[in-house]
C-alpha cells in the first residue's frame, strides 16, 4: 500500500462553489470511472435521504461492526450512529449524496484516471496511482475528524513536493494552496 498528499486547495462555507470545483478540476483531469462515498451518520432523517440516494447502502454501526451492519442485515436506523463507505459508485451519486448529507460531515473522494502534462508549467502528466480528488462536505479533514460548517476541495499528488501542480490546480478553481495538506492511503 502506498500513499498520497492531499493538499487543501480551497476551503468555502459556500457548497455550492466547492462543487463548482469539483466539476472544473474533474474536466481538468483524464478521465474519472468513479466516486466513493465515505459519512458518518447521527440522524435518521438523514439516514432516510442517503438510504434513498444508496439503497444498498454499505455501513456499519460507530460502535462496532459487531453492533450492527449492512453485511449482517441489520437496519442501520436502529444502530445509530452509522459509518458508511461505498466504493467504486457512479458518478451520478456524488451531487444526491452530498445533497442527502445535509450538515452531516461526509467525504467524497473521486479516482481519477490521472492529471494531465502542462507543458507551459513544466508538469509531466500523473498517473492513476496518484491522481485522487476528495471534497470534504462539513469537515476540514479527509476523515471528518474536524467538522465544521465549511467544506474543503482536496487534491492529491505523490508528495507535498509537487507544490507547483498542486498550486497549478488551485489557480484553475479561485482556490489557493496554503500549505495544509494530510496523508491518504490510497
Amino acid at each position: 500500500m502506498s500513499n498520497s498528499t492531499a493538499a487543501a486547495v480551497l476551503t468555502t462555507t459556500d457548497l455550492p462553489e466547492a462543487i463548482r470545483a469539483v466539476r472544473t478540476l474533474l474536466g481538468i483531469s483524464d478521465g474519472c470511472p468513479e466516486v466513493d462515498l465515505e459519512a458518518e451518520i447521527t440522524s435518521p432523517e438523514v439516514l432516510a435521504r442517503v438510504l434513498d440516494v444508496l439503497p444498498d447502502l454499505e455501513w456499519w454501526s460507530m460502535a462496532g461492526p459487531e453492533h450492527g451492519s449492512s453485511e449482517a442485515g441489520d437496519d442501520p436506523a436502529d444502530r445509530l450512529p452509522v459509518r458508511v463507505s461505498n466504493w467504486s459508485r457512479p458518478l451520478d451519486r456524488a451531487e444526491p449524496f452530498i445533497a442527502a448529507l445535509g450538515s452531516e460531515p461526509g467525504a467524497l473522494r473521486w479516482d481519477l484516471d490521472g492529471w494531465p502534462e502542462v507543458p507551459e508549467a513544466e508538469l509531466d502528466p500523473v498517473t492513476q496511482k496518484y491522481a485522487y480528488l476528495t471534497l470534504s462536505v462539513n469537515s476540514r479533514d479527509l476523515c471528518q475528524d474536524e467538522p465544521s460548517e465549511d467544506h474543503t476541495v482536496h487534491v492529491h499528488v505523490r508528495s507535498e513536493s509537487e507544490t507547483a501542480r498542486i498550486g497549478w490546480l488551485a489557480d484553475r478553481i479561485g482556490g489557493r494552496f496554503t500549505g495544509r495538506t494530510e496523508l491518504s492511503a490510497l
